[in-house]
């Protein structure tokens, strides 16, 4: 009703997108979060990092949700493949000759059980590996700015030499005082640069690793 009667009433936006993530219908709740953020830009209203943390903590939602959904079908993948190779050792151990037309010589049941072994232990180690890759998940902390310690988006340098996100460094210029918060010389807004190599850097990290953005 509220939306209906106020299309641009941001609250009803945010409070109807946690609703969704309750109901684990994370787009929803995305397209909610975004248009919220859009409302009270065009509203000129302010409610902090709020909006965007939330957007943010679905869109972590969602990627966390599609990862374990990933990751159960690697386990039926690995579980599935363990079998065909067992029923196929069994198979080739009680009927060495089965498939094929010509006579062979039978093969000798402990090579054949090595080589099997060989096989197995080469899929356990390529899941293995997947399984390394994910733990050892880790946002380096060059790329995190020095104010959120959160993954830059887009990347400011100061006089100083400091890189920050710009977000968060004209807040700290607005609300605190013109000064860099590390060295604490003198700064005002129009003297940051953006820092163009840092967010390519950055923007090549997200594309390789997307879980990185919400994490």
């Amino acid at each position: 009703l509220a939306l209906e009667q106020d299309k641009l009433l941001t609250k009803a936006h945010f409070f109807m997108g946690q609703a969704y993530v309750e109901q684990g219908k994370f787009d929803e709740a995305i397209v909610c979060f975004t248009t919220a953020i859009e409302c009270a830009r065009v509203k000129k209203e302010h409610f902090g990092d709020d909006l965007h943390q939330a957007l943010r903590r679905a869109k972590k939602k969602k990627l966390n949700f599609q990862e374990e959904k990933r990751m159960s079908e690697e386990v039926e993948l690995q579980t599935l493949l363990t079998k065909l190779l067992i029923d196929d050792l069994e198979r080739r151990k009680s009927n060495p000759e089965a498939g094929s037309d010509d006579v062979v010589e039978a093969e000798d049941p402990a090579e054949l059980e090595s080589k099997y072994t060989n096989h197995l232990d080469t899929l356990n180690k390529m899941f293995a590996e997947l399984d390394d890759r994910r733990k050892k998940r880790d946002v380096p902390d060059y790329l995190c700015g020095k104010i959120s310690f959160e993954i830059m988006k887009d990347p400011v340098t100061t006089p100083s030499g400091v890189t920050y996100e710009r977000a968060n460094l004209e807040e700290h210029l607005q609300r605190v005082g013109h000064f860099d918060p590390l060295t604490r010389e003198p700064l005002k807004r129009e003297k940051l640069i953006p820092n163009l190599a840092m967010k390519e850097v950055i923007e090549d990290f997200l594309e390789k690793n997307p879980w990185a953005e919400y994490y």
